[in-house]
């Protein structure tokens, strides 16, 4: 989901089970970077960034359950 200022919502494209989460906020990255390690239905899953950036927030930690369409990261 883009933002009306450029901020990009990267979503969870399927529900799954957060292993690790790779950047932080603050952190400068690149287009196709891998943000988040999600596991479902017994594979891991690198989800990647969609444009170059910077993270602004991150909003799950590791451990954390989320469905289909949940926010993960925010790109600014």
């Amino acid at each position: 989901m883009d933002f009306a200022d450029g901020e990009l919502a990267v979503s969870a494209p399927i529900p799954g089970l957060v292993v690790k989460v790779l950047v932080a906020a603050g952190d400068a990255i690149e287009e196709g970077q891998p943000l988040v390690l999600l596991e479902a239905m017994k594979m891991e899953n690198n989800i990647d960034s969609d444009k170059e950036g910077k993270v602004v927030e991150v909003k799950v930690r590791k451990g954390d359950s989320v469905l289909e369409g949940d926010t993960l990261i925010i790109i600014g």
